[in-house]
């Protein structure tokens, strides 16, 4: 009778220790997400003059090479709409068309370290994009974005591609709280990491205009 009673009760210690860890856990994602939307949106800007990527200046190449670099701006942005609305199958075509747009920028009359730069970057691009293009889920296309960004945003400050307001947007808790960053043609942050998960979490972190 006694050892009935013994584990009757440690039963009920069991239960009840796994409903307050379980309470516990609903609690800390809750924290969590409720310090993810307080975080800084897209209401401030950076700092004039800011720079989070530091690239060469080679803002003098000849007008096709800038058009060919814009025309990859033009399907990222896409792209990451398409990521925003959490839409793979869209971001997978956007992902080829990124790819194809890399292959067309010609480096032949690009000479020395230009070249060096733009191939480097160009190698970059294609090789995110082209890893999107292959997924079919979010969760690895998102992984891939953050180079992606980087590369396509240095080439067009690099060689002055730009033909809008680019900002350089950051959110602090993509790719497991290491922090990732994006590109987009709107001040307004819109989380292509989350999605409607997260929209509005991020941060304006360098504005870059057409020169």
């Amino acid at each position: 009778m006694k050892k009935t009673f013994v584990a009757t009760a440690l039963a009920a210690f069991v239960l009840t220790s796994c409903s307050e860890n379980k309470q516990e856990a609903t609690t800390a994602e809750t924290d969590n997400m409720e310090h993810h939307e307080g975080m800084a949106h897209g209401d401030e800007m950076p700092a004039e003059n800011k720079v989070v990527v530091e690239t060469p200046d080679y803002t003098s190449v000849a007008a096709p090479v800038k058009e060919q670099i814009a025309a990859i701006v033009e399907n990222y942005l896409k792209l990451k709409d398409n990521l925003v609305a959490s839409d793979a199958a869209k971001a997978q075509t956007d992902a080829k068309a990124i790819v194809a747009a890399a292959e067309k920028v010609d480096v032949a009359g690009l000479e020395g370290e230009q070249k060096t730069f733009a191939e480097e970057k160009l190698g970059e691009v294609k090789q995110a994009a082209s890893k999107i293009a292959a997924a079919t889920g979010l969760e690895a296309q998102r992984s891939e974005l953050e180079l992606l960004s980087e590369a396509t945003f240095a080439l067009t400050k690099a060689f002055g591609a730009a033909t809008q307001t680019l900002y350089y947007q950051h959110c602090p808790m993509a790719n497991n709280d290491q922090g990732a960053y994006w590109l987009s043609s709107n001040e307004e942050i819109r989380n292509p990491y989350f999605g409607e998960q997260m929209l509005k979490c991020g941060s304006n972190e360098e504005v870059y205009s057409k020169k």
